[in-house]
């Protein structure tokens, strides 16, 4: 497994559409990508969606195959993981996707103001102890940073098989008056569903398999007075 790890971590090295920053080049700093990505990666204007911890890049590399008038970002710490989306987004020359190896934390110092039309948070882990509530990708503190990256109108997805992370998501937009565009606690039982939200990581096949609904929110995270 070791070695396994280690040889990814070599592809990866190699690989163009793989940018990991250095610790120092992404703390309490601003990335030398910040408000530079579709000029220097992508080469294009158009809009930049992100998959926060992106695991192996699934949902990254299928919203990416739908929509290629769109420029895709997959966001995760975990290399070995994110080796197999980055190797399938060579080997099928998908030019408007690309993996950005960093903590979620820094994303303030990896994107500008407005640089961001969308995010998508497929089955992050819920934090389910009262204690690590500030680390759910859900919390106030990590919506105020998506409202510093992303446009005025930009959507955030959530995807969750956790009742709790749902509820407890629910209630932080609804006490913070932020715009609810859909929501469900059972995703295809809803009417919701479509070939986009279908798209089913694995891990959300291991939960559907044990018998647990899919809820899904869709919301902006800008105030709605």
């Amino acid at each position: 497994m070791a070695k396994n790890k280690l040889k990814r971590f070599a592809d990866m090295a190699t690989y163009t559409n793989v940018i990991a920053p250095r610790f120092d080049e992404v703390f309490r700093t601003h990335f030398k990508l910040k408000g530079r990505w579709v000029e220097e990666i992508f080469g294009n204007s158009n809009p930049i969606v992100l998959e926060l911890g992106c695991g192996k890049g699934e949902y990254t590399i299928a919203l990416a195959r739908k929509y290629p008038e769109k420029n895709f970002i997959g966001v995760d710490i975990k290399g070995a993981r994110m080796w197999v989306g980055a190797t399938e987004a060579m080997q099928n020359n998908l030019s408007n996707v690309v993996f950005l190896r960093t903590r979620i934390e820094f994303i303030k110092s990896c994107f500008a103001s407005g640089e961001v039309s969308e995010i998508w948070l497929t089955f992050p882990d819920p934090q389910p102890q009262q204690s690590r509530e500030n680390r759910r990708l859900t919390s106030p503190r990590f919506l105020q940073s998506y409202r510093e990256i992303m446009q005025p109108k930009g959507i955030i997805h959530l995807k969750t098989d956790s009742q709790n992370l749902f509820e407890y998501t629910c209630n932080v937009l609804k006490s913070n008056k932020l715009r609810i565009l859909a929501c469900t606690d059972n995703l295809y039982h809803s009417g919701y569903s479509d070939d986009i939200l279908s798209i089913k990581t694995y891990y959300e096949k291991m939960f559907m398999d044990k018998g647990f609904s899919i809820k899904y929110l869709k919301f902006i995270p800008t105030q709605h007075i």
